[in-house]
């Protein structure tokens, strides 16, 4: 009996809490200007290919006029978060906590902590101008799919989603072609247009510079059929 009244009251506060993440969210990143968000292990060491690989290409997007956002963690984000810092950029960090402590990494001049990983994900994806994913496990690819289902579904105005090490990725993207869109046709041909290889950081930036610019001063074009609306 005393569950079924004291569960109302936590669901309440719950929804208090929520609020609150999405509005220091709003309210700390409205002003940070066009941002990428990187995602990748954090199970990365930094002596690991990809931890050096995620610096370089975090210090490329800061050169090109980009905040950069992470998870906030170890690993990739770590490294992405020491490549926008120490090319004197805004280094974002959106924390979570975990049952095995997330412990921040030392690199974010901007850091936010969240409880629930939806409204993390919000943050993710409303300030950032292009995803760019390295190798990683479950996180990474919730992340990686759901830009493509957003992008799909005509949820989210198009944006470049970059996918660094082709060596990683290249076993996915097969069975993608081979299973998803051959065999049983779950996807369409144009759904593996929404993602680019790529493993130099140089050019990774480049694809987003070159995205930005081709919006022009009206920002990002939604595709066919949406309408702009004011956030």
């Amino acid at each position: 009996m005393m569950d079924s009244i004291e569960n109302p009251v936590q669901d309440l506060w719950r929804i208090f809490r929520i609020m609150a993440e999405f509005t220091e969210g709003f309210e700390e990143l409205a002003s940070v200007g066009p941002a990428v968000s990187i995602f990748g292990s954090a199970r990365t060491g930094p002596e690991d290919q990809y931890y050096k690989l995620a610096e370089r290409t975090a210090s490329e997007i800061v050169k090109a006029g980009f905040a950069v956002i992470t998870g906030g963690g170890s690993g990739v984000m770590e490294a992405a978060n020491k490549g926008a810092t120490k090319a004197g950029g805004m280094s974002i960090g959106l924390n979570i906590e975990l049952p095995l402590e997330q412990i921040p990494n030392e690199y974010q001049n901007l850091s936010l902590h969240f409880r629930y990983f939806f409204c993390r994900k919000v943050m993710f994806l409303k300030y950032a101008h292009g995803f760019i994913v390295f190798p990683g496990g479950y996180g990474t690819m919730d992340e990686f799919f759901e830009s493509l289902v957003l992008i799909q579904t005509l949820k989210q105005a198009s944006f470049p989603v970059i996918l660094m090490g082709s060596e990683y990725w290249e076993g996915l993207i097969e069975w993608m072609k081979e299973k998803m869109l051959k065999e049983y046709e779950y996807i369409s041909p144009e759904d593996m247009n929404v993602f680019t290889v790529v493993d130099d950081p140089q050019a990774a930036a480049k694809i987003i510079v070159d995205f930005r610019e081709a919006q022009g001063p009206a920002g990002i074009e939604l595709p066919t059929g949406m309408k702009k609306t004011q956030t």
